[in-house]
């Protein structure tokens, strides 16, 4: 399968690295308007995307003052699609926007109302938004989703479809199906893998995206594995190990193809996102994940777990 999109990997962990949480840039691959997949860290990614040199790519005007990573920011960035509000997915939008252009920060109507009353409300934050809490600074737009209804992204060549998702009894978040010239990339934030309401909720995910993996236009699935398998912490939070992923993985494949769906998903590229660093001596989350996802992986998957910095092609 040819690839689409491309993406920038702001942040690859779910937690404890303060300058390495949930964001990825994503364009149609003949694009330079990206939108932010959750915006946890984002200058800090950008310098590490800079230093790696994979920022290259991107021409600062000669008569711009900006370095390459504010160019980026505020010129290329055209929204934030934010999956839950959670501190690991926002906080890079929250201290970034002191210096961050106008734009909309866009999601299902709970997650945009969270960060309207909890965080930019002149307690935790200015209200660097056009509604809410006190005097509005009118940088952000808040632009709120309805769920399985495709919208597009203003400033880019992209559209979005919102699917809620249940990260815990507690907790919605959201998977965003991206489209871009007919062709798809699927990114799940924080889904829970428990039985009732969640179950459904993926069960619906699953249903709308195997039609997309037979017909060979989901190019990409972006899919949270936080801790390794026998991580001894409890609760998980609703966060996904090797085992509960694979097994989501197998509940699409066999969507897919009933009869053979151990190889329904060798076209797709898996992104793994959100690994949380361990605080424990021996090998890192990052090594176990990866060797238990190569022992699991009967699906003949493409599992792809980046580095911060990293840039993809899917």
């Amino acid at each position: 399968m040819e690839n689409q999109f491309k993406v920038i990997v702001l942040g690859s962990a779910g937690g404890l690295s303060e300058d390495n949480l949930s964001a990825y840039l994503i364009a149609p691959k003949h694009s330079d308007y990206y939108v932010s997949l959750d915006a946890g860290t984002l200058f800090s990614g950008l310098q590490k995307a800079r230093a790696a040199g994979n920022l290259d790519h991107i021409k600062v005007p000669a008569d711009s003052e900006m370095n390459v990573e504010g160019w980026t920011l505020t010129q290329l960035v055209k929204a934030y699609l934010i999956s839950n509000a959670h501190l690991d997915h926002i906080t890079g939008l929250t201290i970034n926007s002191t210096d961050d252009s106008a734009k909309n920060i866009v999601g299902l109507p709970e997650t945009i109302d969270f960060i309207r009353d909890h965080i930019f409300n002149w307690k935790v934050w200015p209200n660097f938004a056009d509604e809410g809490i006190g005097f509005h600074l009118k940088k952000y737009g808040f632009v709120r989703l309805a769920p399985e209804q495709e919208q597009p992204l203003e400033g880019t060549e992209m559209a979005v479809t919102p699917y809620p998702l249940s990260q815990s009894s507690n907790t919605q978040s959201t998977a965003f199906l991206m489209q871009s010239g007919g062709h798809y990339a699927l990114f799940i934030g924080n889904p829970g893998a428990d039985s009732g309401q969640r179950r459904a909720n993926l069960d619906r995910l699953w249903e709308r995206a195997a039609p997309l993996i037979r017909d060979r236009r989901l190019n990409g699935l972006f899919i949270e594995v936080s801790y390794p398998d026998g991580y001894p912490g409890d609760p998980l939070f609703g966060n996904l190990t090797p085992q509960t992923m694979v097994q989501e993985l197998e509940h699409l494949a066999r969507r897919v193809d009933p009869q053979d769906p151990h190889g329904a998903l060798a076209d797709c590229s898996v992104v793994i996102t959100s690994i949380r660093p361990l605080l424990t001596r021996g090998p890192s989350a990052e090594t176990q994940i990866r060797e238990q996802l190569q022992s699991q992986n009967t699906l003949k998957a493409r599992f792809i777990v980046p580095d911060q910095g990293d840039y993809l092609e899917t």
